[in-house]
């Protein structure tokens, strides 16, 4: 029932089909080679052609197998492992035309019914697939395009628009949270509430809360913050925004302007910027007494943060915070109590991710030293902590900080409450539990992704991304005398080009 096409120049795909018939769900290419004594330069250009005309018929989820013999490809799958200089580079010619290579498994020609191995070197014997390996290819995601984009939010009693960063133009009203989503994040923090209302009243108040906050005068940290230019002819008085969530509570507790410069360290009160917490949110709730003694008070939503560029540093992510008012001389106990209930749920979601209990501890802020995570640094900036929630990991025994746990005696007129907060990092959590290397994968377009977390189940991550190639590069520069080096506004640069 197949229909055989003779004479078909594999990297020519396009011409030997119509339009109708371009549309291929897989195309394979047993051992590939240019003929003769061609050397390995000669058959990576072969692999080029035909990666390139693949991409032009092949459907969207479709897949291209390609058969080598064992050491051409030049992957860790191949035993022994030839020099790359002497491979085929199979990964990185396939990347070039905008493929991934997601699986390989052994070559086994007694599966495909009809295949003869014949043909060796115009010889007799019988082509060796000894050790042959197949690899896989799919689609990979096309790079994104960073065309501009303006967002609204509503501030106060005013909606306005606003340019979003370039670096956030992928990250801004994602929906991970929303009712419908099976993002393994939102997953998360369902389970982190369902285990907390277990031990105490709950109420969720996330709805509505604004992206941006005003900056008031007084030294808001700059390097750490996403400033944000309104659309034209949208900039409000004050006073139409101060009855709002806007009054940012927050810059109060940053340090004064150390830089001296009198621009972005002391920013006018016009000013605004995207939240890098929601902090201030929950204090103008519990500033306007909308505020219950004994209900924990659930804030979530997508924050902002210029961070440096590692696997674990993120410039949006998704916190949760909790807040809890309970009676002077009891916050200890609470604090324990809320530790205790976010291990045990977290310890559940391990066990039933990987079946490995997670080392999950409260550190005094006193024992971290100067070298903190950008995540940690940020919300020491943020005052009032006691303690940080780490997840261990290997290799730190001392585990990677997802979370926050402050006490404000302050916080209330009330002389006889104190307010317990406790935020969390959902998107670290994330990577902690499904074994996520790299937080971008979380914001990925891709299809796959989502697809291994059916209906919210957290299970463990597989990358459908084998051996993906890594490139190393340096740049030198120097700075004029008396100019410091500001540490992250370079890598939030680094990270815009």
């Amino acid at each position: 029932g197949a229909e055989v096409v003779f004479s078909v120049d594999c990297t020519k795909l396009k011409e030997h089909f119509g339009p109708g018939k371009r549309q291929f769900h897989r195309i394979y290419f047993n051992f590939p080679h240019c003929g003769r004594k061609a050397g390995v330069v000669k058959n990576r250009q072969l692999l080029a052609g035909f990666f390139h005309s693949c991409a032009e018929v092949l459907a969207q989820e479709g897949e291209v197998h390609v058969a080598l013999c064992n050491g051409q490809g030049g992957t860790p799958a191949d035993q022994p492992r030839r020099e790359w200089h002497n491979s085929w580079q199979i990964v990185a010619v396939a990347a070039a035309a905008g493929f991934i290579l997601s699986h390989v498994h052994p070559f086994k020609a007694e599966t495909i019914e009809g295949y003869k191995c014949t043909g060796y070197r115009s010889q007799d014997k019988s082509f060796c697939v000894e050790g042959a390996l197949n690899h896989i290819f799919t689609r990979s995601t096309a790079p994104l395009c960073f065309t501009p984009m303006s967002c609204q939010t509503q501030l106060g009693s005013q909606k306005l628009s606003f340019q979003v960063p370039q670096v956030l133009v992928d990250k801004i009203n994602r929906g991970f949270l929303e009712v419908n989503s099976s993002h393994p994040v939102r997953t998360i923090k369902e389970k982190l509430s369902a285990g907390l209302s277990q031990a105490f009243p709950l109420q969720n108040i996330s709805s509505c809360l604004p992206l941006l906050q005003q900056g008031p005068p007084g030294g808001v940290c700059h390097s750490n913050i996403f400033w944000i230019a309104l659309s034209p002819g949208e900039a409000p008085g004050t006073e139409k925004t101060s009855q709002g969530l806007a009054d940012a509570v927050l810059c109060s507790h940053f340090g004064q302007d150390t830089d001296g410069n009198g621009q972005e360290g002391c920013p006018d009160p016009k000013q605004f910027y995207l939240r890098p917490s929601l902090l201030p949110h929950a204090q103008a709730i519990i500033k306007k007494g909308a505020f219950s003694p004994g209900t924990l008070q659930v804030l979530s939503g997508p924050v902002f943060r210029k961070c440096r560029i590692t696997p674990h540093s993120m410039p949006a992510f998704h916190e949760m915070l909790v807040v809890l008012a309970v009676s002077r001389g009891t916050e200890n106990s609470c604090v324990q109590m809320l530790v205790e209930n976010i291990k045990t749920t977290m310890n559940s979601l391990h066990q039933g991710v990987s079946g490995v209990k997670p080392s999950i501890s409260l550190q005094e802020a006193a024992s971290f030293g100067t070298e903190l995570s950008d995540f940690a640094a940020f919300e020491r900036q943020l005052g009032g902590i006691q303690h940080f929630l780490c997840v261990g990991t290997e290799p730190d025994p001392r585990g990677s900080c997802v979370g926050v746990i402050r006490t404000a005696p302050g916080e209330l007129k009330s002389r006889e409450l104190v307010v317990v907060s406790a935020s969390l990092n959902l998107d670290l959590l994330a990577m902690l539990l499904c074994g996520i290397s790299d937080w971008r994968m979380l914001w990925t377009w891709d299809r796959r992704f989502l697809r291994q977390f059916p209906e919210g189940e957290l299970r463990l991550f597989k990358s459908f991304s084998l051996y993906p190639p890594s490139y190393v590069h340096d740049v030198s520069f120097w700075l004029p005398d008396g100019q410091d080096f500001d540490e992250v506004a370079f890598h939030t640069l680094a990270r815009r080009v």
